[in-house]
């Protein structure tokens, strides 16, 4: 809606300069994960739960490596068919793979020693732990590499969003900062650069949002969802790139709230990756939201043409694309496709099939779950071609993780043995510290093993005897017919040597932000704190 401007005064600060940006990245590393089982995921098999809430490998990857020990539930192994429980304590050790960030430093604006800072956050970094992302993550590197022994976040930046924050340095601080957040007394003002002509006068958006796939981050406009309020003004139109700079007042604070409102006025963020892809949405590009109608259309996920299982007719001739992308394995070795596989354990479903049930995400069924209301057959789409883009920005990967078949079981390398599960027993953390090394020696104790009404300790078994019903890379492809992929060196190369992980390809560094920058955050309490404004919402910029 349309409102007068007439209260509007904003004065911009001047403009950073342009830096060209580089990559930073870090080695991969083995990493304990430890976590307590979440409400959603209480009642359901590991594996289904795994392979749907996390897309990283492949299906077969997450039944290999469950299948390797290096996943347990209160200290003991856990099969693929394992149930979780309420109170459960899943560990997980993970190799990590995480993605470059930019190397534009973090700025330290003001600071209260043991109070607060202010910083500037460049954009791709998360503020965060989240998904891929730890030691690059920004509470992380404020630990690592700034010295802060503890930090408190009280508001958070998308991780392609740049700018201004306020971090407590203490829980006193951090309660108050949180109160004035949460109590909308906080005045916030963003920048951002936009596709199209947008009005010359003041526009306010009130639609409500809704998260509604946690995997890809999308968030829509739907009437269930929270609500929300930004105003927006524009500051000039730049008509040789067709976009406009705007100043933006989110009165709310909703995830990826000015990105969708913004979105759903019709002039999306001009270069984000999610809202602003017609490819994805169409040629409106999502204007007006999507529809509300629910539908339980599903479709299973598609391999590209290249990597997919079956082979084209023996007189057909190759597309333009497989003439310029050779298969880079062996099509057998490519799908998503679950392998047989049997294992027994008082806490699992019925005893597997020689071909088991489709899993969720096999059959596309997973689209949604997350989701606190049904979803449309649009925002199914939209999930469906959203994924598709992540997979091809990964260079596939995901559908190239075949190569752990021709390996034996994960064995952690390099893995500190203290494992820190704070705030768990005492009890407890012995028992993962056991666990752990009585994996490395090959020794494994399964949760089967705990269903007695003995004083006796819980019987142990070698790894190796339990490769009747926990079988090897090998073993797994012979069992469905299936080649085992003897790769070159140059092949060789793009998968991890410790994980077997289909390595992912340096992204561009101008496209680790989008056009949207915290600018400016006014306190009751500290004052008014601001950045420069960001150098692509000057006049004359190309990108």
């Amino acid at each position: 809606m349309a409102a007068s401007a007439d209260d509007h005064s904003f004065t911009p600060p001047k403009p950073a300069v342009k830096r060209k940006a580089g990559l930073k990245k870090i080695p991969s590393y083995w990493h304990p994960y430890i976590t307590m089982a979440k409400g959603r995921w209480y009642g359901r098999e590991i594996l289904e739960m795994v392979s749907t809430e996390f897309r990283d490998r492949s299906l077969e990857y997450y039944r290999y490596a469950l299948e390797s020990g290096v996943t347990t539930l209160n200290g003991k192994i856990a099969l693929p068919g394992t149930i979780i429980q309420n109170g459960d304590i899943l560990e997980n050790i993970v190799h990590r793979h995480e993605p470059p960030v930019t190397d534009i430093p973090i700025r330290i604006l003001h600071e209260v020693p043991g109070e607060y800072i202010v910083i500037d956050k460049p954009g791709s970094i998360p503020v965060h732990s989240t998904g891929r992302y730890h030691r690059q993550s920004l509470v992380e590197t404020l630990k690592n590499e700034f010295g802060y022994p503890k930090i408190y976040t009280v508001n958070r930046l998308d991780r392609l969003t740049s700018g201004l924050m306020i971090l407590a340095l203490s829980s006193s601080r951090a309660r108050g900062l949180t109160e004035e957040f949460t109590s909308g007394t906080i005045r916030k003002e963003y920048i951002a650069r936009c596709r199209f002509e947008f009005p010359a006068e003041t526009v306010i958006c009130e639609e409500p949002l809704l998260t509604v796939d946690r995997q890809m981050g999308l968030n829509i406009v739907h009437p269930e969802g929270k609500p929300a309020k930004t105003i927006f003004n524009r500051m000039f139109y730049d008509a040789a790139t067709d976009t406009s700079v705007l100043h933006c007042q989110p009165l709310t604070g909703r995830s990826h709230q000015i990105r969708v409102h913004l979105q759903y006025l019709g002039y999306p963020i001009a270069n984000d990756p999610i809202y602003s892809s017609e490819s994805i949405w169409g040629k409106g590009v999502g204007k007006g939201g999507l529809s509300s109608v629910p539908s339980d259309l599903r479709a299973p996920p598609v391999p590209p043409a290249q990597l997919r299982r079956s082979s084209p007719p023996p007189d057909s001739e190759p597309t333009a694309r497989e003439k310029d992308e050779p298969d880079t394995l062996p099509v057998e070795l490519s799908s998503e496709t679950p392998q047989p596989i049997s294992h027994s354990d008082d806490r699992t479903t019925e005893e597997a099939t020689p071909r088991p049930k489709l899993l969720p995400r096999e059959t596309g069924e997973d689209i949604g779950m997350g989701s606190p209301v049904p979803l449309s057959s649009e925002a199914v789409e939209v999930i469906t071609k959203l994924r598709n883009m992540k997979d091809e920005e990964d260079d596939w990967s995901r559908w190239r993780d075949v190569i752990f078949r021709a390996k034996s079981g994960l064995v952690p390398q390099h893995v500190c043995e203290e494992i820190r599960a704070r705030g768990k027993p005492r009890k407890v953390q012995q028992n993962m510290r056991k666990t752990f090394k009585d994996r490395q020696r090959g020794i494994v104790t399964f949760v089967n093993d705990t269903a007695s009404s003995s004083t006796e300790p819980s019987p142990t078994t070698t790894l190796q005897a339990e490769r009747e019903q926990i079988v090897d890379g090998v073993t797994l492809a012979k069992n469905v017919g299936l080649d085992v992929a003897v790769l070159d060196p140059e092949e060789a190369a793009r998968f991890c040597p410790e994980c077997y992980l289909p390595l992912h390809p340096d992204p561009d560094p101008e496209k680790l932000y989008i056009f949207l920058h915290a600018l400016r955050y006014t306190t009751k309490t500290l004052g008014a704190f601001e950045t420069e404004m960001p150098h692509w919402a000057v006049e004359g910029f190309t990108w």
